[in-house]
């Protein structure tokens, strides 16, 4: 479908059926969340448009100015060197597009003409009441002073603006897909819910996205912000329970068995394996080494593992087992593992952690997104002996720091009871370390050691945070910061 609009002589612009996001309309300079009309000739700037903007009347007839009719015109080109006129109803400026009568100087905001709005999360047409009110939102919950759309028989209000949320979206984080919804009688067992993407508290009296099938809930902005939603064409998705692409793990093995041993309960144990990322067979041992960093991980080697004969090449029996190809919540696309990073420095930097890695690389072809290894397996929801609820990961930014070490990062686990919480860098912080030639090993403390109200670390002798977590030796009451245990590059394995 294509129209020829006064905006854009050159060419017609087209109708999108499929959502674009990240764009504003020209006409109203609000952003384009569902269906729009844009030029796809003009690369540098394709004049998108809402449908209901680009197909307003180039003349209008108002109650608010019976004696002439207004125009639809473009305030740039009018009066280019000069401030865009202000709405007479709503005393806003007008935008790119406004009514206008060149007699009398009248101007009118396009969104607050009497036109019917469709929005198609609510049953009936929405119809702006004609003047400026004070009132709360029904889809977005804000009180404000505007043009409300109104639907009489329902007694429900919006903004405009609110009008043009989606009716559904997919978000990465959720394999089915969510549909707006502003009446809370499906939620009404609930008291109170929080937004599984940002882990906040969602005011179900408004305006939410929502799975019925897995009680998933999410705040309407949350689930289109460009790193939540997935960007795909919904009108050719299939919201299947069953389909096997939104599985977890994408079941693809790293490794080639040997030979086996039949262990004391009868089951069959791999002893001699040919993995991927490695030119010689390992085998496995339970043998105790000092010093030693798997090669999968880069966390201290513990029994069991996988060894070369050869090399010095190690591996942990969980590392071995990691399928080739998985999907993350923190990103749309699956990831491939890889045993060496793809580019010439052999090292990569973790999008989870914000650290730099020369382990394995699970990575994303599309777009070169990276996790190490400790990073994805860590689940969406944490359970972590270093707090006593359970941790939920938020994939919005926020200004809450880590509890664990105050920095400002982001993803981050938050709890939904008290306010805690904590990055993968501590999520993933190992709960038992070894330290050079110390010969106890070193347990992650979450509470300081004593109540002396003194408190450093024997390593660097600098003082330490009482509310940050640390390493400590118990034998020897020896705490040190973990920077100081696991060094500057905790997960970059020096090779010899």
């Amino acid at each position: 479908m294509e129209l020829q609009h006064f905006c854009h002589p050159k060419h017609p612009l087209i109708f999108n059926e499929e959502k674009i996001y990240d764009k504003y309309c020209y006409g109203c300079q609000e952003p384009i969340l569902d269906s729009s009309y844009s030029c796809i000739k003009c690369k540098d700037y394709k004049f998108y448009h809402h449908k209901s903007c680009a197909e307003l009347p180039l003349m209008f007839h108002h109650p608010l100015h019976p004696i002439h009719p207004l125009i639809l015109i473009n305030e740039s080109t009018r009066h280019p060197e000069k401030e865009i006129s202000r709405c007479e109803l709503c005393k806003d400026y007008c935008g790119e597009y406004s009514y206008h009568c060149y007699r009398c100087n009248f101007n009118l905001h396009i969104s607050c003409i009497v036109v019917q709005l469709e929005a198609k999360f609510h049953d009936h047409p929405l119809t702006p009441i004609g003047k400026s009110i004070i009132f709360t939102c029904d889809i977005c919950g804000k009180e404000d002073k505007d043009v409300p759309n109104l639907c009489a028989p329902c007694s429900f209000w919006i903004h405009r603006k609110c009008g043009r949320f989606p009716h559904k979206v997919k978000v990465v984080r959720h394999k089915h897909l969510l549909h707006l919804t502003h009446s809370s009688l499906e939620l009404h067992q609930f008291d109170s819910r929080f937004c599984q993407l940002c882990v906040r508290e969602v005011n179900i009296k408004y305006g939410l996205y929502y799975c019925s099938r897995c009680d998933f809930v999410a705040h309407l902005n949350c689930a289109i912000a460009k790193e939540n939603r997935e960007d795909i064409n919904l009108l050719e998705f299939k919201d299947e329970d069953d389909d096997p692409e939104f599985d977890e793990f994408i079941d693809l093995v790293a490794y080639k068995v040997k030979k086996t041993n039949v262990g004391e309960d009868g089951t069959e144990i791999a002893t001699e394996i040919e993995h991927f990322s490695h030119e010689h067979d390992l085998k496995l041992t339970n043998e105790v080494l000092n010093n030693k960093k798997c090669n999968g991980c880069v966390r201290d080697i513990l029994p069991p593992f996988y060894n070369c004969a050869k090399c010095n090449f190690f591996l942990h029996k969980s590392c071995v087992e990691l399928p080739k190809k998985r999907r993350h919540p923190l990103h749309e696309h699956p990831l491939t593992l890889l045993s060496v990073a793809s580019n010439k420095r052999k090292f990569f930097w973790c999008y989870a952690c914000k650290r730099f890695c020369n382990g394995f690389t699970y990575l994303c072809e599309t777009c070169d997104f990276k996790l190490d290894v400790p990073c994805s397996l860590v689940p969406e929801i944490l359970t972590h002996p270093g707090h006593e609820h359970r941790l939920f990961l938020s994939s919005i930014p926020s200004d809450q720091n880590c509890n664990c070490c105050d920095s400002k990062v982001f993803p981050i686990f938050r709890c939904t009871i008290c306010e805690f919480a904590l990055d993968f860098k501590c999520a993933t912080l190992p709960l038992f370390t070894r330290y050079k030639q110390h010969e106890h090993p070193f347990t992650l403390c979450y509470t300081t050691e004593d109540d002396s109200g003194e408190y450093y670390c024997e390593i660097c002798e600098e003082e330490r945070d009482p509310k940050h977590w640390f390493y400590y030796c118990v034998d020897c009451s020896y705490p040190a910061h973990p920077k100081c245990i696991l060094g500057i590059y905790p997960n970059i394995k020096l090779h010899k």
